[in-house]
Formats: C-alpha cells, sequence, structure tokens
C-alpha cells in the first residue's frame, strides 16, 4: 500500500475516533428519549408517527414482544420491496423499460436488503429500474439499517438493566432511529455530495 493509502486510513480512523463520543452521546440521549438540538424540529413528527402507528411511546415491551414487533416490520418490509421488484415493469421512472428480475432473484434481493445483508446477484443500473432502485432497494436499506439500530439499542438494555426484564419499545426505536439518526445524517451526505457535483436525476444520462 502506497504512503497516500496509509496516509488516508489514518485520517479516517482519527475522524472516526474523533467523531464517536460526539455522535455517541447523541444517539445515547435520543433513545434514553432526552432532549437533543433537534427534538424542537423533529419532536412534533415523531409525536405524529406515534399517533399514526397507535404506539403509546411510556409502554415498554419484554424480548418476546420486542422480537415479535421486530419481525412483523421486517415481513412487511420484505414484502413491500418483493412486491416493488416483482412488479417493475410497470414502474414510472423506468425509461429503459426494464422488467422484472426472476422471481428467485427477486426473493434473493429482497430478502438480502431486508435483512441488511445487501448482497447483490444483479448489475444495478442495468437491471433495476429508477424507481426500483429508489423506492424498493434504497427504502428498504434504509429501514433494515434502522431495524438493525433498534435492536442492537434493545440488546445493550439487556446488558445494563438488572431489575427488569422490558428492553424499550420497538416501535419507539425504530422511530427514533430514522428521524433522529438516519435522516439528518442522510441530509447532510447528500449536501456533501451535491457541492461536490454528484446529483440523481431519472433521465438515461
Amino acid at each position: 500500500m502506497t504512503v497516500l493509502g496509509w496516509t488516508e486510513i489514518v485520517i479516517f480512523v482519527i475522524f472516526l475516533t474523533a467523531l464517536t463520543p460526539v455522535l455517541g452521546g447523541y444517539m445515547a440521549r435520543v433513545y434514553q428519549g432526552e432532549r437533543v438540538p433537534l427534538s424542537g424540529v423533529i419532536g412534533p413528527l415523531e409525536r405524529l408517527t406515534y399517533r399514526i402507528l397507535c404506539v403509546a411511546p411510556d409502554e415498554e415491551q419484554d424480548w418476546k414482544a420486542y422480537a415479535r414487533s421486530m419481525l412483523i416490520f421486517s415481513l412487511a418490509s420484505w414484502l413491500a420491496l418483493y412486491m416493488v421488484l416483482r412488479t417493475q415493469g410497470i414502474h414510472p421512472f423506468n425509461p429503459e423499460n426494464f422488467v422484472s428480475g426472476p422471481p428467485d432473484l427477486s426473493f434473493n434481493t429482497a430478502s438480502s436488503f431486508v435483512s441488511n445483508t445487501s448482497w447483490q446477484f444483479y448489475g444495478g443500473e442495468t437491471t433495476l429500474s429508477y424507481f426500483s432502485q429508489t423506492a424498493g432497494i434504497t427504502v428498504g436499506s434504509f429501514l433494515s439499517c434502522a431495524v438493525g439500530m433498534a435492536v442492537a439499542v434493545a440488546f445493550i438494555r439487556g446488558l445494563v438493566r438488572n431489575n427488569t426484564a422490558l428492553l424499550g419499545n420497538f416501535w419507539v426505536d425504530l422511530t427514533r432511529s430514522l428521524l433522529y439518526v438516519l435522516l439528518p445524517l442522510s441530509i447532510l451526505g447528500a449536501l456533501i455530495l451535491v457541492t461536490q457535483g454528484s446529483i440523481q436525476n431519472l433521465s438515461r444520462d
């Protein structure tokens, strides 16, 4: 490896190490339900999400209820992504007129992204429409990441709590992962990419 390559690795490790207490402390406050700088903006949307989901944010779940909620959500996510992939031929934003791949390929792809393993057995830009990639793959990856974060938080609670069998509420952890962590980071990352001239359009060019 070249000197430049090692330098990039060292800079990345230093940056990541410096960022860890800042982002980690922020995430800890988010999952504990404490007020953070984004609470004034995101708080109303968070409460609206709970009302739509009919979730009482103060009601915690034991591991069985938490796991059941996670599996139900993951199954719904898998079905939604599988249907997107299987109906690709009738999607909008499909200038190449791609048709759906074989059923086993759609099954593998949906299972891969919903389980957050992201194992790809297709050529993205030569197989999937823009709609499949944005409304299907991207959303599926986003949601599966939030599920993984929620489960990690529940696991941590299970390790540190001694006097209760409750692990929190899956729907609350999922919502906070999406609204307070992943969405702001995605917006920040998108702005950085835009400033560097990287854009996403829905044309063939």
